[in-house]
């Protein structure tokens, strides 16, 4: 059957209807641009009519004829007043133009480049949220990941800043190799270098990644807003505490979220231990905690470094002794260690004969020991007691007698530390570069954030007792004898400091009814305690 040639109008007119397409459309563009204020008033009328219906509809019944009667009003005074139509019809006419104006719009979902990173952490977790015989899977191979992804978040460079990812129900978020796998997958894809941190809702099936600010490290040694018993260990993010207090950070005041440790009669966490790196804040900590409780007690202070940082703390009004040798540690802390009983009789005593317990039993004193573990291999070598075995008694009866003890210490000699420290020391502190597993060996659970591979001195995690695991920066507070220490902060740490014993503080009455040693006593000197000689 021949083929019929197309009609003349179809096969030799296509230029013709082209250019009448062009012209049709060149008008249409025209006129659009011509009529785009009255296109753009008309639509201001229409959506001011669509306004005025809801809020018709909204007025009770019972207010409606005051509204009716008040728009009369208005009406009729526009109607009354000289020019009162025209002026009406301007307003009118600029509302309208003002509600019509087109807006930029809003963008609502990711751009390619984000989609695409989307997709690829979708397809990243495929294999960890998915089984073989999943009849309907969440997670599959080329699956549709915003019923994953029900939350996320960009920032100006286009990397993730927080994602909320809806998981199957089968996932076995309750073990913690399970929820370290993910954590560890969606570190490597969202992009290395920052803080992440995760929070997992094992009933909503939902975990929340977000990433983690720098905690700011220009606070400073200063009094802190805290009542007595009351220790600021550092700072931490501002929705993991309910409290905050007013801090100096340079030269402005603000508000800063505290990690308060509560010592006393009523703690249940008596006693700090703290585990760094070398240079990562131990010092600084224990400097600060020092500086802290002179205001209410006394303190002994064992350095076994020998590098002389609490110099600056020697002879100081409270500061019963400073030692940096075996000897001086071991008089030190058997001192302590008998002053402690002393006190447990005295207020037994006053109990017993219904009277309030003595002043002196009711002053806190503190043992602060930084690497005592250095101070234990010297006193082996001599055949002598480790002086850690000697806070046996302070750790264990402490809290009755507000006696509190902190201990220093790094990696390296978490080993050596005895039972009695693991078990009485349960507020604990760690600092500096270290991995998950290392803060886990100290402080018995894992951070929910990933390690920074450079941390600033002062920078760990804490956790009191059985309490959550809280990010931590500590004050800082350096040495003001040091040369490298900056003018501001040298004035700051010797604005706290308390003023230097005068010789009448240090001496011994030796009066025969001279009253029984108190702590404000330093022990440098020879101190007899219920009968027993201390000294050097």
């Amino acid at each position: 059957m021949a083929r019929r040639p197309l009609p003349r109008i179809l096969s030799s007119g296509s230029a013709s209807i082209t250019r009448s397409r062009e012209f049709a459309r060149t008008a249409a563009d025209n006129a659009t641009d011509v009529l785009h204020p009255l296109i753009t008033i008309t639509r201001g009328l229409r959506l001011l009519v669509g306004a005025g219906r809801q809020k018709w509809a909204a007025t009770p019944k019972d207010k409606r004829g005051p509204t009716l009667f008040l728009v009369a009003a208005c009406v009729l005074a526009f109607a009354l007043m000289p020019y009162g139509g025209l002026i009406a019809l301007v307003t009118v006419m600029g509302a309208a133009a003002w509600t019509g104006r087109e807006r930029t719009p809003v963008r609502t979902g990711p751009d390619k480049a984000e989609t695409a990173r989307l997709r690829s952490l979708y397809e990243a977790l495929v294999p960890c949220f998915s089984v073989a015989d999943d009849p309907g899977p969440l997670f599959s191979h080329g699956g549709d990941w915003e019923k994953a992804f029900s939350g996320y978040e960009f920032d100006a460079d286009g990397r993730l800043t927080r994602l909320q990812v809806t998981y199957p129900a089968y996932f076995t978020d309750s073990e913690a190799d399970s929820r370290a796998r993910i954590e560890r997958l969606l570190h490597a894809k969202s992009g290395r270098g920052r803080e992440y941190h995760f929070a997992w809702d094992e009933e909503g099936n939902r975990l929340v990644m977000s990433v983690l600010g720098a905690l700011p490290t220009s606070i400073g040694a200063q009094r802190f807003v805290t009542a007595p018993g009351e220790t600021v260990l550092g700072f931490t993010d501002d929705d993991a505490v309910q409290r905050t207090v007013p801090v100096r950070d340079g030269d402005t005041t603000r508000d800063a979220p505290p990690v308060v440790w509560r010592t006393g009669a009523r703690s249940i966490e008596p006693h700090l231990l703290v585990i760094g790196q070398p240079g990562s804040g131990t010092t600084t900590l224990l400097r600060s905690i020092a500086l802290q409780a002179l205001q209410h007690g006394d303190i002994l202070i064992v350095e076994g470094s020998g590098t002389g940082e609490y110099a600056c703390l020697t002879g100081r009004d409270g500061v019963l002794a400073v030692e940096c040798g075996p000897t001086g540690a071991l008089a030190t802390l058997e001192w302590a260690a008998h002053e402690t009983e002393r006190r447990l009789l005295a207020a037994n005593r006053a109990r017993q004969s219904g009277h309030p317990a003595p002043d002196d039993t009711k002053r806190p004193l503190w043992i602060l020991l930084d690497r005592p573990g250095v101070l234990g291999h010297l006193a082996a070598a001599d055949g002598r007691t480790d002086p850690r075995e000697l806070l046996q008694v302070p750790l264990r009866h402490g809290r009755a007698a507000n006696v509190t003890v902190v201990l220093t210490d790094q990696f390296d000699g978490l080993d050596t530390l005895g039972e009695t420290v693991r078990t009485h020391c349960r507020a604990r502190v760690v600092l500096g570069q270290c991995s998950r597993e290392q803060v886990e060996s100290v402080l018995g659970a894992e951070p929910h954030t990933t390690p920074m591979p450079d941390v600033p001195p002062g920078r760990g995690y804490a956790r009191l007792g059985t309490g959550p695991v809280l990010r931590l920066q500590v004050p800082a507070t350096p040495d003001p004898y040091d040369e490298a220490t900056g003018e501001a902060q040298r004035q700051a740490v010797l604005g706290l400091l308390p003023e230097r014993q005068t010789q009448a503080e240090v001496a011994v009455p030796a009066e025969a009814d001279a009253p029984e040693p108190v702590m404000a006593r330093p022990v440098t000197a020879a101190v007899a305690v219920d009968g027993l000689v201390v000294g050097d």
